[in-house]
């Protein structure tokens, strides 16, 4: 059966307060995000010692983590930044089985300066491909090198972006440092949200056996709002990665509130990946005991 789970960062409090808010919903795995009000896991602070007490503190509520949250720019075309963000990443992998995960996951990256998630031009050029094919490669070792891997988020306005172009990395890098996150609303844009069946059956033909994680969220065109959309979560210092819902012509909601085809969706992840944790996103936690609901009836609804 797959298992639901959702990212640890949605609630906004100490360590402990976050274990039992999110075991008390009923959920049995987190993805971590490493981000807790008593707890200082920023860049260069991460010890081996608070990586366990992280990791025990999760196990003693019935939470394993089944992944570690690293999203950042993994080519931001300010080279310093990059390198920033990039050493960052690398801590995290290397710290990954202390956190009690091998996985750790990122997206591609975008050479616009000011967002992490808008298209550049430059995205779609050989150059582009070749830098984070390189800045992938290092990550993957890096991974290998620690016991771990690096899960790729594919993501639309991204440097890759589309199943082929998800394709050709895996075929470029050959490691097993280096495997993939099945989410499938990230695949979709202007020009083929209105073929979701296809693009669905795509990702799962193509790229079904490297998924390791999957995300459960939503799909939906934007209307009028074309800017790049965040929600109020209730956390000043809430991360970027989870106030972010889309910009331009799509929007990303919480599950079930979108067009995605969730019952195709779950049966072809059951199909390709039948034990893979199913990790609720975009939402805030006032909404998470219907976005668990929809996602769980959907399960039920096929034995899955």
């Amino acid at each position: 059966m797959i298992q639901v789970g959702i990212f640890s960062g949605y609630f906004p409090y100490d360590l402990e307060t976050t274990a039992k808010t999110i075991r008390n919903l009923g959920f049995n795995t987190v993805q971590l995000d490493l981000h807790f009000k008593d707890v200082d896991l920023s860049a260069g602070q991460i010890t081996k010692e608070k990586a366990k007490r992280v990791a025990d503190t999760f196990r003693d509520h019935d939470l394993p983590v089944c992944a570690i949250s690293g999203y950042t720019n993994i080519v931001h075309p300010d080279l310093e930044h990059r390198r920033s963000n990039v050493e960052r990443l690398k801590e995290i992998i290397r710290n990954a089985r202390d956190f009690g995960s091998a996985y750790v996951i990122s997206e591609s990256g975008t050479f616009n300066p000011d967002s992490e998630w808008d298209h550049d031009p430059h995205n779609r050029t050989e150059d582009a491909y070749e830098q984070v094919r390189d800045v992938l490669a290092e990550l993957a070792q890096e991974a290998y090198d620690h016991g771990a891997t690096f899960l790729l988020e594919t993501y639309v306005n991204n440097v890759i972006g589309s199943v082929r172009e998800t394709v050709r990395v895996f075929n470029d890098i050959r490691s097993p440092g280096l495997d993939l996150v099945s989410d499938p609303t990230n695949y979709f844009d202007e020009n083929n949200i209105d073929d979701m069946d296809a693009v669905l059956n795509e990702v799962f033909d193509t790229l079904g056996d490297r998924v390791r994680i999957a995300h459960a969220k939503d799909v939906k065109r934007a209307g009028d709002d074309k800017s790049e959309k965040h929600a109020d979560i209730g956390d000043d210092d809430a991360l970027a990665s989870h106030t972010f819902r889309g910009v331009g012509e799509i929007e990303l909601p919480a599950a079930g509130l979108g067009s995605l085809n969730y019952d195709l969706y779950l049966q072809r992840l059951s199909e390709r990946n039948p034990n893979v944790p199913l990790i609720i996103e975009h939402l805030d936690e006032s909404d998470v005991p219907r976005a668990k609901k929809f996602v769980t009836d959907t399960l039920k609804a096929y034995s899955i």
